[in-house]
């Protein structure tokens, strides 16, 4: 099935094999997100041996993990080469010449689909995916493909965007034309349900908000660019948009401006689950229903 709203797989991988190097100039949102659910990870009693990066960018997430479980081993996964090649020039380049002599393995990397993964069944105790999800656009076959891959009583954490991000840029293109500009995102409940259908146990979900600011409207088309992150919907314009055309979002944009600045929002969703054993019971209701905790953060 497509829709128009849906993202373009292809179309996705090419955006991110071209940012590569851009990236981490860009990536501010992006190292916050992953900053803050790993401030999580002291508070959760769980030592993984194996630890799945899916969608591990230029591998900030992955430095992160090591750094909280040095004895594991971490595997970055990404849909585009270039971005792990990024992430292996990176950790290459801050190595000591006597850590390459007495220890000159290379990272674990697989290039990659999440929601197809190059994984044996049952091969890693945790995952980790930090914005990553937000590219698909049903999450049951990544879901199904995360609980195959995960050993018994595996974790699950993730972050992804909800359907409030970048509503700022769905107003400033709002009447300009017929074509979706802005990419479309899952909500917070539809993700929890979706955890549940596909057998995870102990479902958390919470979310927040994260506004950046800018001072022109051209700099943040130029952010989303540098990090793949513009528009990859199947129903996008394919061609450039008019002069006039782009006045007029410039204008919608510039009546949102707030204290000399334009705001970026980004609805910020978080969740964990753990694969379910006898120990790791799903909480139900007297009449059977399956529980799923909900946590608001308030606004940043």
């Amino acid at each position: 099935m497509s829709e128009p709203f849906y993202t373009d797989k292809t179309h996705v991988r090419a955006s991110f094999e071209k940012a590569a190097t851009s990236y981490d100039a860009a990536a501010v949102l992006q190292r916050e997100v992953c900053d803050r659910m790993a401030e999580r990870l002291p508070y959760i009693k769980f030592q993984p041996t194996v630890i799945l990066d899916a969608g591990s960018g230029t591998g900030y997430g992955a430095t992160k993990l090591r750094q909280q479980y040095p004895q594991a081993q971490v595997i970055e996964l990404d849909l585009a080469q270039a971005m792990l090649q990024t992430s292996r020039a990176k950790q290459s380049s801050g190595d000591s010449l006597l850590k390459k002599l007495f220890k000159p393995s290379s990272p674990w990397q697989v290039v990659g689909d999440v929601e197809r993964l190059p994984l044996a069944d049952h091969s890693v105790d945790m995952i980790w995916s930090s914005l990553t999800i937000q590219w698909l656009n049903l999450p049951d076959t990544v879901f199904a493909e995360f609980l195959r891959v995960l050993k018994p009583a595996g974790m699950l954490m993730f972050s992804t965007l909800g359907p409030d991000t970048l509503h700022e840029l769905r107003t400033a293109f709002a009447g300009v034309d017929n074509a979706i500009h802005v990419n479309q995102f899952i909500d917070m409940h539809d993700l929890g349900d979706a955890l549940l259908r596909g057998g995870f146990a102990e479902p958390v979900m919470d979310m927040e908000k994260i506004v950046l600011t800018y001072q022109h409207a051209r700099d943040v088309m130029a952010d989303l660019k540098a990090i793949g992150a513009h528009n990859v919907t199947a129903g996008r314009q394919r061609g450039l948009m008019g002069k006039q055309a782009w006045q007029r979002v410039i204008a919608n944009y510039e009546t949102l401006r707030s204290q000399g600045r334009l705001p970026l929002s980004y609805e910020v969703l978080y969740g964990h689950a753990w694969k379910n054993l006898q120990q790791k019971v799903s909480k139900k209701t007297d009449d059977g229903q399956h529980i799923i905790e909900f946590v608001k953060k308030p606004t940043i």
